[in-house]
């Protein structure tokens, strides 16, 4: 199918595949908890909580900005991400609720 005969739905469904391809990845899911509970956070913060390296820490950021999962705001030389909505962080809590996780 291409995207001119894509239903309303399925361009939902395609978008929810998107999101949830984006967050699929250990590292995201903690960085999306720590910004759910802290609203925002720089890069210096977040690398030194998960022991991570700094790198490492960015190419998720960056990525997960990319996909409209995050957002910045810069103050003087620090940049600050906070998601772009909480959502996400539900789904995440959503699961952890699930049977699947038992």
């Amino acid at each position: 199918m291409t995207n001119d005969t894509l239903t309303n739905e399925d361009k939902k469904i395609e978008r929810a595949a998107y999101v949830l391809k984006a967050v699929a990845h250990p590292l995201r899911i903690k960085i999306i908890q720590m910004l759910n509970e802290q609203k925002e956070l720089n890069v210096s913060t977040i690398y030194k909580n998960l022991n991570a390296e700094q790198s490492l820490i960015s190419h998720h950021l960056i990525n997960m900005r990319d996909k409209g999962i995050l957002e910045i705001r810069r103050s003087g030389k620090n940049i600050y991400y906070f998601l772009v909505d909480g959502s996400i962080a539900e789904i995440i809590d959503c699961i952890y609720r699930s049977k699947i996780m038992a």
